[in-house]
């Protein structure tokens, strides 16, 4: 089989294993290279394939496993609420940046919509979009490598047990056995279920637009108004994280806001509302002008018409994943 064959058969599929990849990982860059990994991997092995199944469940098998064997030697990626409760105050949280924790990342839509919609196999555009809201990631990081692998194979991407059982090189009875243990450990966890918003929604944009121009003008009280009761913010690197609106607002407040010193551009990560953050540089706290450069990106999961989750993924490396430019003039 020469290269173009090769690349018709297998490449519509690769947006969906990326995001099986990173189901199991948790990192958008890991997943990137383990897919990587498996496109070597089949074409080293083409010529063994003998359509016994269906090419989309070949390169599954073969994702899978290559995942299974990375984690091995690399431990779960957690938000921080995953490892202990919200601080109580933010005057004596510890709000320094640690990097001994390799924190859960976000995935940008379109590395999930990239070539998705030009397959002509109905599963591949769903399975490209499947099981990726940063609470069920996030949820996942509590089961082995194992579970993972089961879990979504079975309930995500709805394959067969038998079929399961064969990518995994299992019996049907181990497949089953781990999917309840995997299931129960998942509903331990918590829900793992939220509002899917969609971007087109006018009360989504009237919200969104607030939200940013509140933050970007430093308006605590209307932030207020914008937040559920029970909101948690989570800034990653920082293990800190806070739950309640009140003991939000006021670290926002104290720590964070002030007038013109962000800017948000508007994009989508795991399937929900977005923005590439800038900082400005500048030499006091209330000068004009000056340039902004990339400060990270947050994630805003919504319920109930209101923001129910701020996820702050403070890592400029990260806007680049986004589109977005080092620097904002």
């Amino acid at each position: 089989m020469d290269d173009a064959s090769f690349a018709a058969l297998t490449e519509p599929y690769r947006p969906e294993l990326v995001v099986h990849c990173y189901r199991m990982l948790g990192s958008a860059h890991d997943a990137e290279d383990l897919v990587q990994e498996t496109y070597v991997r089949a074409w080293r092995g083409i010529d063994r394939f003998e359509g016994r199944s269906s090419v989309r469940r070949w390169l599954y098998k073969i994702a899978t496993m290559a995942c299974l064997t990375a984690l091995e030697t690399r431990g779960r990626r957690p938000l921080p609420s995953g490892l202990g409760g919200p601080a109580s105050d933010y005057r004596t949280a510890d709000l320094g940046r640690t990097g001994e924790v390799e924190w859960l990342e976000p995935l940008p839509d379109s590395m999930m919509d990239a070539g998705a919609a030009g397959t002509a196999d109905p599963a591949a555009v769903s399975a490209a979009r499947a099981g990726v809201r940063l609470a069920f990631i996030a949820a996942l990081q509590v089961l082995s490598a194992r579970q993972r692998a089961v879990l979504t194979l079975r309930d995500v991407l709805a394959f067969r047990t038998a079929e399961v059982a064969e990518m995994l090189d299992v019996s049907a009875a181990s497949v089953d056995s781990t999917l309840r243990r995997a299931r129960a450990r998942l509903a331990a966890a918590g829900p793992v279920q939220d509002e899917i918003a969609e971007p087109d929604d006018e009360g989504v944009r009237r919200l969104l637009d607030s939200y940013v121009d509140a933050f970007t003008r430093a308006d605590a009280a209307a932030l207020v108004s914008l937040l559920r009761a029970d909101v948690a913010l989570e800034m990653p690197p920082i293990p800190a994280w806070f739950a309640g609106r009140e003991a939000v607002v006021a670290f926002l407040a104290a720590r964070v806001l002030r007038p013109g010193h962000w800017r948000f551009v508007p994009t989508r990560a795991n399937t929900q509302p977005a923005f590439v953050v800038y900082r400005r540089v500048d030499d006091g706290e209330n000068a004009e002008g000056g340039e902004y450069v990339a400060y990270g990106v947050q994630a805003l999961t919504l319920r109930g018409g209101l923001v129910a989750r701020i996820s702050s993924f403070n890592e400029p490396r990260l806007v680049s994943d986004l589109g977005g430019p080092t620097v904002l003039c």
